[in-house]
C-alpha cells in the first residue's frame, strides 16, 4: 500500500522539466523496442479468438489497436533528432505520447471487451488473460513516466469493470453464484496490477538515481585526473629545465672541465650525477605517462626494419650494460622483417626492456636479443639470464610505480613506469608485449608485430596511410 501512496504521490513529476526529457527519450527508445512485440501478442490474440467469436467484428477491433500502435512508430521516429535538450520540443512530444496513450489504452481496451460481449457464455478468462497480460506489459515498460503508466492503466481498469460487471447485469445472479466470485477477483486482479505497476516504478526511479550517482562520481573522477595530469605536467615541466643544468654541471665538475676535482669529493660528485639522471628519467616516464592518458602521445608511423632498430637499440644500451659487467649479444633475422612503427618510440620499447634485463641480472651473465618472423608476425625477445619472475605477477610486471623486486637492496633502481609505458606504446602498434619466465633460470621478454609486405606498406597498424602523426 505504501507503494502505492508513493507511486501517486509523484504523479506529476513526468511534469517536471528536472529529468523529464530523460523519461521522455527512455519511453520513446523502449517503446520502439517493443512494438513489434506488441502487434505479435495482439495479432495471435485475434488470430486464436476469431476462431470462435465473430472474425468480422474481431479484426475490425484489432485494425483499431494496429493503428493506434503505429502512433507511437511515427512518434518514435519523428523524435530522433531530438537531443533532449529543447522542453518545448519535449513538451510537445510529451503531449503526443499522452494523446497516443489514450488512444492506445481505449482501442485495446475495446478489443477485450468486444471478445467478452460475443462471450455469451459466464466466466471471461480469455479476455481477462489478454487485458491482464496488456496491463502487466504495461506496468513493466511503461514505468519511465508514473502519469502515462496511470493514464493507461485506468483505461484498462474500466476495461475490467466493464468485463466484471457484464455477467452481473447479463445473469443478475444471486450473491452465492460462482459470478460474484470472478467479480471479487477481478477487484482483486486490479489492486495486484497497482502493486507492480508501483514497484516497477519504484525500481525504475532508483535505478535513475544510481545512474546520476555514477555519472557524478564519474565526472568527479575526470575532474580529479584532469587535476593530476596538469598536476604531473607542470611539476615535471619546472623540474626538467633546472634539473637538466644541474645535471649537465655535475658532469662538467665529474670530468674536471671546469679544473681538477678533489679526489675527495669525486665520489660525491658522481653520485649526485647518477641520482639526477636517475630523476630526470623518473621525470620522463611522468611526462610519458601523462601524455599517454591524455591521448597526447604522438606515432609517427614508417617502415621499419626489425633488425635495424635492434641493433640501434643495442647501441644505446650498451654503455649501461657495460658499466654492470653484463654482455648483450644479437641474433637477426635472416629474412625480410619490416614492420610499421613509431621508430623513436620503439627504440624507447627496446630500451626498457634491454635495461631491465641487465638491471636483474648478475655481472658476467649474457642478455640476448633475437630478431625472428613467426609466420606473418615479427618477434623482438629479450632473454636474460637472471632470477627469473615469479607466477601470478604479471600485473605487478606491467603495473605503474610496481617492481617485482621493491625491496631496499636491489642492485639498480627504477621508476616502475617503463613497463607500463612500452605496453601502452607497443599496443598503439597493434602488437603485443609479453613474457615467459622460470625462476633461477630467466626471463624473456617478447613484442610480436604484424610483418608488413610490400603490398600493404601504406598503412599503419590503424589502417592509416603511413608517415603521419596519430
Amino acid at each position: 500500500m505504501q507503494q502505492l501512496k508513493t507511486m501517486w504521490a509523484n504523479r506529476g513529476d513526468w511534469f517536471n522539466s528536472e529529468g523529464r526529457e530523460q523519461h521522455i527519450k527512455d519511453y520513446i527508445t523502449l517503446a520502439n523496442q517493443l512494438v513489434w512485440q506488441r502487434q505479435v501478442s495482439f495479432l495471435g490474440a485475434a488470430i486464436l479468438t476469431a476462431l470462435y467469436f465473430d472474425p468480422y467484428a474481431i479484426f475490425t477491433c484489432y485494425a483499431l489497436v494496429a493503428i493506434t500502435e503505429m502512433l507511437d512508430v511515427i512518434l518514435g521516429r519523428q523524435s530522433r533528432s531530438w537531443d533532449g535538450e529543447d522542453p518545448v520540443m519535449g513538451g510537445r512530444i510529451l503531449r503526443r505520447i499522452a494523446r497516443n496513450t489514450v488512444l492506445s489504452s481505449v482501442a485495446i481496451g475495446l478489443f477485450i471487451v468486444n471478445i467478452a460481449f460475443l462471450q455469451t457464455s459466464p466466466g471471461h478468462f480469455t479476455p481477462l488473460f489478454f487485458l491482464f497480460s496488456a496491463s502487466v506489459f504495461a506496468a513493466m515498460y511503461n514505468s519511465q513516466m508514473v502519469g502515462i503508466l496511470l493514464l493507461r492503466l485506468s483505461v484498462y481498469a474500466v476495461a475490467f469493470l466493464c468485463i466484471a460487471f457484464l455477467d452481473v447485469v447479463r445473469f443478475m445472479p444471486s450473491f452465492d453464484s460462482s459470478i460474484w466470485l470472478e467479480f471479487f477477483t477481478i477487484i482483486f486482479v486490479l489492486y495486484f496490477i497497482a502493486d507492480i505497476s508501483a514497484k516497477f516504478y519504484l525500481s525504475y526511479k532508483e535505478r535513475l538515481q544510481q545512474m546520476k550517482l555514477i555519472r557524478e562520481e564519474n565526472e568527479r573522477t575526470k575532474a580529479a585526473l584532469e587535476v593530476k595530469s596538469r598536476f604531473l605536467a607542470t611539476v615535471s615541466h619546472e623540474l626538467r629545465t633546472p634539473l637538466t643544468s644541474i645535471i649537465g654541471s655535475l658532469e662538467l665538475i665529474n670530468n674536471d672541465k671546469l679544473g681538477t676535482l678533489p679526489p675527495n669529493l669525486k665520489p660525491v660528485v658522481g653520485i649526485a650525477t647518477k641520482n639526477g639522471q636517475r630523476l630526470a628519467a623518473l621525470i620522463e616516464d611522468l611526462l610519458d605517462m601523462q601524455k599517454i592518458e591524455a591521448g597526447e602521445l604522438k606515432f609517427h608511423f614508417k617502415p621499419v626494419d626489425a633488425n635495424d632498430l635492434v641493433q640501434d637499440a643495442v647501441e644505446s644500451t650498451e654503455g649501461f650494460a657495460s658499466k654492470l659487467g653484463i654482455r648483450v649479444t644479437t641474433d637477426f633475422c635472416q629474412e625480410d622483417c619490416k614492420i610499421s612503427g613509431d621508430r623513436i618510440r620503439l627504440i624507447q620499447v627496446m630500451g626498457n626492456l634491454l635495461s631491465n634485463a641487465a638491471k636483474f641480472s648478475e655481472e658476467g651473465d649474457v642478455v640476448q636479443v633475437r630478431v625472428e618472423t613467426i609466420d606473418d608476425r615479427v618477434r623482438i625477445s629479450v632473454q636474460d639470464e637472471g632470477s627469473g619472475i615469479p607466477s601470478g605477477a604479471r600485473d605487478c610486471v606491467f603495473g605503474k610505480f610496481s617492481q617485482v623486486d621493491s625491496s631496499n637492496i636491489r642492485r639498480v633502481g627504477g621508476t616502475g613506469l617503463g613497463l607500463n609505458i612500452s605496453k601502452q606504446i607497443v599496443e598503439r602498434h597493434n602488437a603485443t608485449i609479453d613474457y615467459v619466465s622460470k625462476l633461477g633460470v630467466g626471463t624473456t621478454f617478447f613484442v610480436e608485430f604484424d610483418r608488413l609486405h610490400v603490398d600493404n606498406a601504406t598503412d599503419d597498424p590503424s589502417g592509416k596511410p603511413l608517415d603521419h602523426a596519430a
